[in-house]
């Protein structure tokens, strides 16, 4: 490789989680990234002083492009819309070893950026989640220094409203809820599975219109309950699930004979699972399987 690839190569796992975190997609983060690179190699390498800001601000601005371009398909989208869930890499860097960018990328949290603007999302995570300086953030979003404070203010407020305190879930107690969850559910269960759900437990799902899903939020324990156990009742003998894990996050891989029906994330809080991400959109299961690995 010239030195152009392989500085871009050695910071990509960064550049692709910011591109994901802003954008909230693997496949636009992809596409973001193939167009910075071709951007990158046309730059004079003796005129960058940092090359990880240099392209993270590049990055950043590519991604805000992406994400502005994105606003008229998300008011014409059919019912909600749920960021693609991340098969994280379980080679070199894994995000759970860093409570941050644990945080950073679970669907909780991606769901959350979702309400901020480009400008207050892309200085959130630029600032909150791989701490660069507020002059280097004003250059990827063409602001001021201290517009770039005001709007990392206001976005850390929201964001901290909006959730609970992060703290890292112990992988072998999310794993063994998830299965003891199943078990209730594939054996209808009905007691057993309300005793896993919080009270105002909340299924989400997304599917644009393409396929059958709840078009809006479904919220209670008990209409939660009845709707897992009717998705089920209506897969019978053909359905099968795998166990996985997508975003930091426990996750269950639905499968109606060997055609992928989705992906359901689920969220524990206190030992009761609090939300179910349901992603059904075809397109958006169309690249599920593809293994990224994330970095600060």
């Amino acid at each position: 490789m010239n030195e152009h690839a392989e500085r871009f190569t050695s910071l990509r796992p960064l550049l692709f989680t910011i591109a994901y975190e802003i954008l909230g997609t693997a496949t636009e983060s992809d596409d973001v990234l193939q167009e910075s690179y071709l951007r990158w190699a046309e730059v004079d390498l003796t005129k960058v002083t940092d090359t990880k800001a240099y392209l993270a601000q590049l990055v950043t601005r590519q991604s805000l492009n992406a994400l502005r371009a994105q606003s008229r398909r998300r008011e014409e989208y059919v019912g909600p819309w749920l960021p693609e869930p991340l098969l994280l890499d379980s080679s070199g860097t894994d995000a759970s070893a860093d409570v941050v960018l644990a945080e950073s990328v679970s669907m909780a949290m991606m769901v959350v950026l979702e309400t901020l603007t480009p400008d207050e999302r892309a200085v959130f995570v630029l600032r909150e989640v791989f701490g660069f300086g507020h002059d280097e953030i004003a250059s990827a979003v063409g602001k001021s220094a201290t517009a770039v404070r005001q709007l990392a203010h206001r976005a850390r407020e929201h964001v901290h409203a909006r959730r609970k305190r992060f703290e890292p879930a112990d992988q072998s107690q999310t794993a063994a809820l998830t299965t003891q969850f199943f078990a209730a559910a594939a054996t209808g269960d009905m007691e057993g599975l309300m005793a896993m759900l919080a009270p105002d437990v909340v299924w989400t799902a997304d599917s644009d219109g393409k396929v059958s899903a709840a078009r809006r939020p479904v919220t209670g324990a008990s209409n939660v309950a009845k709707l897992i156990l009717g998705l089920l009742r209506l897969a019978g003998d053909d359905g099968r699930v795998e166990l996985a894990s997508y975003n930091n996050t426990p996750a269950l891989i639905l499968y109606l004979g060997d055609h992928l029906e989705g992906v359901i994330l689920l969220e524990f809080i206190g030992g009761r699972i609090s939300h179910f991400y349901a992603m059904r959109n075809p397109e958006k299961l169309s690249t599920l399987f593809t293994r990224r690995q994330i970095s600060r």
